[in-house]
């Protein structure tokens, strides 16, 4: 009797201890995860929810909260031995634009509480918008040139965090001014379809996208085919400079072909980088200059043939304008801004790119020395620096580029003083 009674004993200690355990070994109530957690929902928003428990889930709820109404989203129980759970939840239609508040519920099945378990709960504050932008222009006469500039100056039905031009696949940034408007400069680029159509579009704080359309001229441009003879003079003295980035190339011939083929695309894609490095306000308010007492040995637009040994080994489109005079001439800035760039940069060679706001830059390339450094401001007229023929350079020469947020322009556009009186000047704000 005393074994049996021992036995009892034994099994209750147990069935006690392994009640308490059962009972005290989670007192948590379920993980959860919410997304989102804050800011704006859109007529599309998905709520996501994620629940945890290792003793199981048991149920959970989500409503929201408006005004007066309320909304149940979720109401669910979850069978034995659920542990984890995601849901994906969508709005009630009923709900309208403005701040509400998403209650979330979740209970557990450990046995504390007197078997009801452990419950979490959480808060949400979001705000509901559905309504996209409107976007408003208020400049006119948008008359652009293939391969130029323009800006359009408009306003937004509430802030934006994002907005500018789209042409096709490039997109050009606004830049909120004081006086509640943005600005934009964009390119109608040199390469792009001469159909198609640029269009406004802004971007609220929600995700919701307002367009605009806005009238416009385009000039269409006819640009200059070239014929460049690469020799073998040409390519020895030019093509060391460039041996390291191309290790296992042999030959000059591929090493050009390798920089034309390779390494120009990489130059011009990198622009797209520094323009966004740029002041939101223009720096300057009168026409750039032209470097003085230079003879022009090619423009923009330029349709090169590359021929060697008479064949045609490569094609490529020149996107600036060469200016030739004395060697190592001084170089002026053509107008005001700061520095955000000066090294050597592959087939530009030496380097220099100044920012003016609003994306617009100047370059300034194949230079043998430079005379200012980042950061620096630097004023219309300034010298900055000596011309060379450093890079993808025959001889001596400035090569001169205007570049509107990584897409180079024409410079003609930007030494007329007409032209950018009518274009871009009368239309900015009063400083």
């Amino acid at each position: 009797m005393k074994g049996i009674k021992k036995l009892i004993t034994l099994a209750v200690i147990l069935a006690l201890g392994f009640g308490a355990y059962q009972y005290f070994h989670d007192l948590t109530g379920p993980e959860l995860s919410f997304s989102p957690s804050a800011g704006y929902i859109t007529r599309g928003t998905v709520l996501q929810l994620e629940l945890k428990d290792r003793s199981g889930l048991k149920n959970a709820t989500v409503v929201v909260t408006q005004g007066e109404n309320e909304f149940t989203l979720l109401q669910k129980e979850y069978p034995q031995e659920t542990t984890s759970i995601q849901e994906t939840i969508e709005l009630d239609p009923m709900l309208q634009d403005g701040p509400l508040e998403i209650n979330l519920v979740a209970t557990d099945r450990a046995y504390s509480h007197l078997g009801k378990g452990n419950t979490t709960t959480a808060t949400y504050q979001l705000e509901r918008d559905t309504r996209a932008p409107m976007l408003g222009v208020t400049s006119r006469a948008h008359n652009l040139n293939q391969g130029g500039a323009g800006l359009i100056v408009y306003t937004s039905s509430e802030p934006l965090v994002s907005s500018g031009i789209r042409i096709d696949e490039r997109f050009f940034p606004g830049y909120a001014q004081a006086d509640g408007t943005y600005l934009c400069l964009f390119a109608f680029p040199y390469d792009a379809d001469p159909d198609s159509i640029p269009r406004l579009e802004g971007t609220d704080a929600a995700g919701n996208i307002g367009n605009g359309g806005f009238y416009y001229h385009l000039n269409r441009r006819n640009f200059i085919n070239d014929t460049i003879k690469i020799d073998d003079r040409f390519l020895t003295s030019k093509m060391p400079q460039f041996q390291h980035m191309f290790p296992a190339t042999l030959t000059p011939l591929e090493i050009f072909l390798k920089v034309n083929g390779e390494l120009r695309p990489q130059n011009r894609a990198w622009l797209q980088e520094v323009g966004a490095n740029t002041h939101a306000e223009p720096t300057w308010n009168e026409a750039f200059i032209r470097q003085p007492n230079t003879a022009t040995r090619a423009t923009f637009g330029d349709r090169r043939k590359y021929t060697y040994n008479g064949k045609v080994i490569d094609t490529q489109t020149h996107l600036g304008v060469d200016l030739a005079s004395v060697a190592q001439d001084n170089i002026l800035a053509a107008n005001s801004g700061t520095v955000v760039f000066t090294d050597f940069m592959g087939i530009y060679g030496n380097c220099i790119i100044i920012d003016h706001g609003l994306g617009l830059q100047s370059m300034y390339a194949h230079l043998s020395s430079i005379d200012v450094q980042v950061g620096d401001n630097v004023e219309r007229g300034q010298i900055i620096g000596r011309s060379g023929a450093t890079g993808l350079a025959g001889g001596d020469h400035l090569h001169f580029g205007i570049i509107v947020s990584g897409t180079p322009v024409n410079p003609l556009e930007w030494w007329d003083q007409n032209w950018v009186k009518n274009n871009v000047i009368s239309k900015l704000p009063p400083s």
